[in-house]
């Protein structure tokens, strides 16, 4: 069993990512609301289970948030994604994981609502990664919110997080 989960220092790659967010919120009351595109960027690394098997952590700037009519309430997040990967063929992964997520700031648009979100976010991505051979890799991912990110009084319905990122990055041998 341990000579499965062995993994030498020489295996663990780190590198550096950077994309695009496709960034909304889903849940009561949002019918009205629209997509914003941000930018996603960061850290990662790539620590080797198996042939097939890799844990990559990351940790991650993420603009979110979203728009209605004129208005646009972005909220900042430092999201720390856990992701699990399987390589179906050589390059080609998919991935899974649960996300944390730290609510840095938001900006909306003088609205003065900075005080009506959750500090803390959890969710789950779900995604497709392609890794080449001289490190640079390519990712599309979903997260998929479960926490309400809400924090206002009286108010009785939930919004969650929804974004789909699409990222560049590169491994450092």
């Amino acid at each position: 069993m341990l000579g499965y989960t062995h993994v030498s220092a020489q295996e663990v790659q780190f590198g550096a990512k950077a994309g695009l967010n496709f960034a909304s919120v889903f849940g009561d009351y949002t019918d009205n609301f629209e997509t914003v595109t941000a930018f996603n960027y960061g850290v990662m690394a790539e620590i080797p289970i198996s042939n097939v098997f890799s844990f990559q952590p990351e940790v991650l700037y993420s603009g979110q948030g979203y728009s209605f009519g004129d208005d646009t309430v972005a909220l900042n997040y430092l999201n720390v994604p856990l992701m699990a990967k399987y390589y179906v063929v050589k390059g080609f992964s998919l991935e899974a994981g649960p996300q944390l997520g730290f609510l840095l700031n938001t900006n909306d648009d003088g609205l003065g609502i900075e005080d009506d979100f959750n500090t803390v976010d959890f969710g789950v991505n779900l995604g497709l990664g392609y890794k080449l051979d001289n490190g640079l890799n390519f990712s599309a991912r979903y997260n998929i919110g479960l926490t309400d990110i809400d924090d206002v009084e009286g108010f009785s319905g939930t919004n969650k997080n929804g974004v789909f990122q699409v990222s560049v990055g590169y491994f450092f041998f």
